[in-house]
């Protein structure tokens, strides 16, 4: 019987020789831009196939060490199994090196193997006893790609590593869901997405689901590594033919999920554990939260007995027993991680119930037995009524009730709802007006008086956000302008994890508002 399916990612600094390595073990290049061959480093996440001694085959993904894509390789290494720690002879442990072990212990991933990478450029002896340290009880081996020297015994370390780690596929149910990190189109073929499969598996002519959009297409073929598959398990990387959608409706961050009751959410409960060096969260604070290939600004709040409530600009696609990685935004360092316990939270303070609901949730109690914190919660869920926003999304409705409102007829009320569970992906102004059951007259009119009580903003002809929505955006844009010193449609829709239809409408209301200008493709800040 085949084994079952494992994923294992690299880490370490850059120049380490992470990509020279699996090049080494695999045959395959897995820097494909042109950019990464012209600067000599990786930029983008890359995928070969490992074949090991004992005939069971790993995929690999190969993360880049720089700082600045940091993101890249957490967005890499939240789908792996075990991972492949690369530290220089040279060089020894960098400040990468750490940054990365960082990450795989706040992603739970202990099974792995460190290579002491440029064995034949120095001595390994003292890069291995730091690793050692870094990385204690894990085989360490000598290895010098380029010669060939030490794959052999590398190869025999990885394999036995494999052997000892548990695969995602032994425990998945019927759902699958895959964390999107790529999506392209292919002449003649369609939208193609790629990503790791976490649990279930899918098949061609599976019926999915695309969130937090909520957008359904249908699966035409499987590919497992360039392999036409009947259907793919857990823990492989997967690409998906995808009928139904264009490119630009699913991109790094989106979750194809089939058979799966999942929701996307704005507030998540969490078990935080903080890096040792870290100093405690105080209430507010900024964090980037990344989970599976979404990273969400937001704020966390401390919520008693290690609980933290984080709320999110951006929603996050999770179910309980989840990892989150946390990195604070400046510098941008991770500072620690959580595990999701309740994956569609209300909002609520740190009272002693509270805690208790949750302790009851972790111990596998239903928390629907408990009835909940009704009494201060908003909506938590988007996709189910309306979703509640991170604090700082701002935005004239937000904390309403979103049912009566005496300024508002009943079919504003449900057009202003729906943007607001929509976020940062509303549907046309047309097909609101369908799924509130309003004709062309009755929904220009609400349109017309959501706009004058600001509830929500007109971007284009046929475009409206929720106001609370549509700032957290412009101001995740304008940071990342003032950041780069200027951004493209291209830039925003990938740093963003959105498409290209709302990266160009934020981009063009924000030249239209008088914030930024645009010069060629690029959008600068007007202050500058």
């Amino acid at each position: 019987m085949a084994e079952a399916p494992l994923t294992l990612g690299t880490a370490g600094h850059i120049d380490h020789g992470k990509t020279a390595l699996v090049r080494a073990l695999t045959g395959k290049d897995t820097d494909r831009l042109p950019e990464e061959h012209e600067r000599g480093i990786s930029i983008e996440l890359g995928y070969a196939r490992l074949r090991l001694p004992s005939g069971r085959a790993l995929s690999v993904v190969d993360v880049p060490g720089h700082e600045r894509f940091v993101r890249t390789m957490v967005a890499g290494a939240t789908g792996i199994d075990l991972f492949l720690m690369c530290i220089a002879a040279d060089d020894g442990v960098m400040p990468q090196t750490r940054e990365h072990m960082a990450v795989l212990r706040q992603l739970g991933v202990e099974h792995g193997v460190v290579a002491i990478t440029k064995a034949d450029a120095a001595d390994p002896a003292l890069a291995a006893a730091e690793a050692e340290e870094l990385v204690p009880g894990v085989e360490v081996v000598p290895v010098a790609a380029l010669r060939g020297e030490g794959l052999d015994e590398l190869l025999a370390a990885l394999d036995r590593a494999a052997a000892a780690t548990p695969s995602r596929a032994v425990e998945a149910g019927d759902a699958a869901r895959l964390h999107v990190d790529r999506s392209f189109t292919l002449k003649g073929i369609g939208t193609v997405v790629t990503g790791t499969l976490w649990s279930g598996s899918i098949a061609a002519a599976d019926q999915v689901d695309v969130l937090p959009a909520g957008l359904r297409a249908r699966v035409r073929s499987v590919q497992v590594h360039d392999e036409q598959v009947d259907r793919a398990a857990a823990g492989q990387r997967v690409a998906l033919n995808l009928v139904g959608l264009r490119r630009d409706e699913v991109t790094r961050g989106d979750v194809v999920v089939r058979g799966n009751v999942l929701r996307a959410a704005f507030i998540v409960d969490a078990r935080v554990a903080l890096e040792s060096d870290v100093s405690p969260l105080e209430p507010g604070t900024r964090v980037h939260v990344h989970h599976g290939t979404r990273e969400s600004p937001g704020r966390a709040y401390p919520l008693g007995d290690g609980y933290v409530q984080m709320r999110l600009e951006a929603p996050i696609v999770a179910a309980r027993g989840d990892r989150l990685v946390l990195r604070q935004v400046a510098p941008p360092d991770t500072v620690g991680g959580g595990i999701v316990i309740d994956q569609a939270a209300r909002r609520h303070g740190p009272r002693p119930e509270v805690v208790e609901r949750l302790r009851a949730i972790e111990a596998g109690d239903d928390p629907a037995a408990a009835g909940g914190d009704v009494a201060d919660h908003g909506a938590g869920a988007a996709g189910g009524g309306r979703a509640s926003r991170a604090d700082g999304a701002g935005g004239a409705n937000s904390g309403r009730d979103a049912s009566a409102d005496p300024a508002l007829d009943a079919g504003a009320v449900a057009i202003r709802d729906l943007l607001a569970a929509d976020g940062e992906r509303p549907r046309s102004d047309a097909e609101v007006a369908t799924a509130c059951g309003l004709d062309a007259p009755a929904a220009s009119s609400a349109f017309r008086a959501l706009e004058a009580d600001a509830s929500i903003v007109r971007v284009s002809r046929n475009l409206h956000f929720d106001a609370g929505a549509l700032a957290a955006l412009e101001a995740r844009v304008l940071a990342i302008c003032d950041r780069d010193g200027a951004v493209t449609i291209a830039s925003i829709r990938d740093e963003l994890g959105t498409s290209r239809k709302y990266a160009q409408a934020v981009l063009e209301h924000l030249d239209a508002t008088k914030q930024t200008l645009r010069r060629g493709d690029e959008h600068v800040l007007r202050r500058r």
